[in-house]
This record gives C-alpha cells, structure tokens and sequence, in this order.
C-alpha cells in the first residue's frame, strides 16, 4: 500500500527502517512503544499535503512526531500508520524584528529559535524544559518555568498555517497582537495533539530580552508555608518572572547529585526580569513577604553564572532522580489547581508519595497553580506501573474537586484520557463533534484525547 507514497515523495523522504520505525514508536512517557509502519521526512507544504491526501485515501492513521519529548504519548502511534517526522521542517520563515514577529516551521526547537533571535535582542520565553521543537509545544499547549509571567503558547501563537485531514491548507489568525474578528480558531488548534490537522507554520510573539535579572532562593520549615508565600507574592501583584517549588526530598536528590549543600527543606524559586532599578525592588519586597511568612534563608545573584548554578536544582531534578538507577523512569502527573488549593493538594501529593512508600517528588510552576510530582518506577514492573498510576489518579481526582484540570501543560495523549469526561462533562461531547467534522475518517492521531476516537 505504501509503493505509491513512496513513489510520491522518493525514497529520501520515507524509511521503514527497524531503528527509525523504533525511534518514532514513542515518546519520554511509561506508554509502551508502537512501531508505525513507515517514516516521512516532508520538507515542503506540498509533501504534507500530498502525504495527508494519500492518507485520507488509504484511511490510514497520521501521527506527528517533534523531537520525541512528550510525556503523554501523543507521538505514540498507537494505530501504527504513517508518522510524520519534521526534521526536514525546522526552518525561520520570515523574521520581523521590529514587530517581534517570527513564523517558522513546525521541526524548529527552542532552543534553535533563541538561538537565532537572541542577537537581536529577543527572545521566546516558553521553557518546557526539554528542547521540544515548536510544532509539539504548540500540538500540546506547553508551557514551562516562565508561564506565570509570559503565558503559554496560546499566548504566544498569532497565526497558524495547516494541513487539514483533507488535504486543504488553511491559515487561522493573523498577524495582529489581538482581534475580535470571528471564532478564536488558534485556541482551538493549539493543544489539539495532532487530532485535527498538521501545522505547517507557525507565527510567534517574541519578547525584549530584559535589561538585568535577577535569582533567588529561599526555603521554608513545611511545604504549607512555602506555598503561602508564594500566594502572597502573587497577592502583591509583583511581577515575578518565574516562581517554582522544589520539596525537602528533591532538594536532598539534588544536593547528592550536584554536590551543592542547598537547605534540604522545601524551597522556592524565583527569578525576576527588568531594569536593574526595578529587580532590585521588587526582590526586596518579595524577601520581605517570604521573611514575614517563615523565610529562613534569602539568597540572590545577578551573576549570569551564579544564576545558572542557582537554577541547576530545579532544572536537572529528573536527573538527579535518575542518577543512581538508570533503570528506573520518571513518571507523575502535572495538575493545575486554583491557587487557593494549591497548598492543600500540593501536601495531598507529597502525602500520597510517602503513603505508597515510592521514591519521588513534588516540584512546579507554583506562580500559576500547575505543579508536578515525579514517581520513580520499573517500567517492567507491573505493580509499580499500577502504583504510579494510582497515586495519579488520587491527585487528579482531587484537582478536578477544586475545578482544577488533569493537567496543566503535558497534554492528554493516552495517559489522560480517563479523566476527559470527569473533567469536561457535557462540553466533551462538543469536542468530539468537533473532531468528527474536521476529520471525519479520523486519520489525525487517532485514539488520542478521546477515548472512543
């Protein structure tokens, strides 16, 4: 069936290769790899639309494949079929420095994109800590460390271009900060993990790079205080440029991996962007908020250096999980609850670790109520898996009693999708509606997100 895509393309642009059917069969989650049964290397709008074309055909499913960095196995190709790899897409379109406005192809990473605009005194400011490429961080809504300041990529996105299931390519947005001009069709493709059509561009806002930062770091006696500290930050209306929570038990992981003698007590985070005037001022006022509320340390650098080493505790905490059995994976979940009820359901997790008896924990974007845990698990190991999974489901039941949602960046893929109808209720219903219209042969990534699709 697949000579004639082949013959379409040329044989540089497809493989069934066993490595690359392999590297394609999964992503960084505990979902089980499934080999697709051929790889594409589209370098123009036309391959895609030719691929896509063949495949609403042939009625056989597509799956988009970035760098492989998801957690939810949304690259997963569950249905085997085609997976379409962006390697050969990774590209700047157009670049305009004086409207802040870059369009690229979906295979750029992030850290390729800075790469490019730095030197101009830009910067894109959605981190999810993984170099994912642009095309999965918008599939999956992502965010990361800065999104209490900057947002997520439905923030950051102005126009979309897409491969429609069929075969039509379709521009959504524009290239103006904001409009009130018919249905928000960008929202409804951002986060849609592939189920409704291929990105084939993507325009993005950029950001002034700040005059100075600012780091600092501070720890508490419980995780209960650290948390209300960082509601009365925020309370405060400072504008703290990222705000993270590290857990006493993760703090200890860091300092034997890292060699630092970091407070092993719960800690926050925060880094603050601005002129040097502005920082300065309002990182007095948050050590101020943080003292009144049980502070027992405050420690701040400007220094580029310094502020890197000073971030290596939150940004390599999976490694140091990780470090001492290789063996072992990272599993958790990535709620995101009303501020109010972070505290609460942020000891409910670090509670629920401890109760199984699990080598984990409890980290996040505390700024914007999304935070996360990490289990440690054997992967072959079927009650660990089921362990995992059940501390999961208690924090997420949890969240969703507080109006919370199943997950606050990694997307749903296959690992959330028993929580869609708790979470959604009737509104599910429309989305799958939705889905039906727009890919009635459901070839995008099918059995993702909704259960029965």
């Amino acid at each position: 069936m697949y000579s004639q895509l082949i013959q379409i393309l040329g044989n540089e642009k497809v493989s069934q290769n066993e490595t690359i059917l392999f590297q394609h069969s999964k992503d960084e989650s505990y979902h089980p790899p499934v080999e697709p049964d051929i790889v594409v290397f589209p370098a123009s709008n036309e391959d895609i639309i030719e691929i896509v074309q063949f495949a609403n055909r042939q009625q056989v499913p597509i799956v988009p494949f970035g760098a492989g960095s998801g957690l939810e196995g949304q690259a997963t190709p569950i249905k085997k079929g085609i997976s379409i790899s962006f390697q050969k897409m990774n590209k700047i379109v157009s670049f305009n420095p004086e409207d802040m406005l870059i369009t690229v192809q979906p295979g750029m990473t992030r850290l390729e994109l800075n790469e490019a605009i730095n030197k101009h005194g830009l910067f894109f400011p959605v981190d999810p800590g993984a170099d994912a490429t642009i095309g999965g961080m918008t599939a999956t809504n992502a965010s990361g460390t800065s999104a209490v300041r900057y947002g997520t990529m439905r923030d950051q996105v102005l126009q979309l271009e897409i491969v429609l299931p069929n075969g039509q390519l379709v521009k959504v947005g524009s290239l103006a900060k904001k409009s009130s001009s018919g249905y928000h069709l960008n929202g409804l493709f951002i986060g849609s993990e592939g189920t409704l059509g291929i990105f084939t561009e993507i325009t993005l806002k950029l950001q002034g790079i700040p005059e100075a930062i600012l780091a600092a770091r501070c720890s508490f006696s419980s995780i209960e205080s650290s948390v209300k500290a960082a509601q009365a930050v925020l309370q405060a209306g400072i504008p703290v440029g990222r705000m993270e929570l590290v857990d006493e038990v993760s703090m200890k992981k860091v300092n034997d991996y890292s060699d630092t003698s970091y407070p092993e007590k719960p800690s926050l985070f925060f880094e603050f962007h601005g002129s040097k005037a502005g920082i300065n001022e309002e990182a007095s006022l948050v050590e101020m908020i943080v003292a009144d509320l049980g502070s027992e340390d405050w420690v701040a650098e400007a220094d580029s250096k310094a502020r890197a080493l000073l971030w290596k505790a939150r940004h390599e905490l999976a490694y140091a999980f990780r470090h001492e059995n290789p063996k072992l994976k990272a599993g958790g979940t990535d709620v995101c609850v009303p501020i109010s009820k972070l505290g609460e359901v942020v000891k409910f997790a670090r509670d629920k670790i401890n109760q199984y008896n699990i080598e984990g924990g409890v980290l996040g974007h505390i700024g914007d109520g999304n935070f996360h845990t990490i289990c440690m698990y054997d992967p072959a190991n079927a009650e660990e898996v089921r362990t995992i999974n059940e501390i999961d489901q208690h924090i997420v039941q949890l969240a969703l009693s507080y109006g919370g949602t199943c997950t606050g960046e990694h997307g749903v893929g296959l690992g959330k999708m028993k929580f869609q109808q708790e979470e959604h209720g009737e509104s599910l219903e429309l989305m799958q509606n939705i889905k039906n219209l727009i890919d009635p042969n459901h070839i995008m990534n099918p059995g993702k997100i909704f259960p029965s699709l």
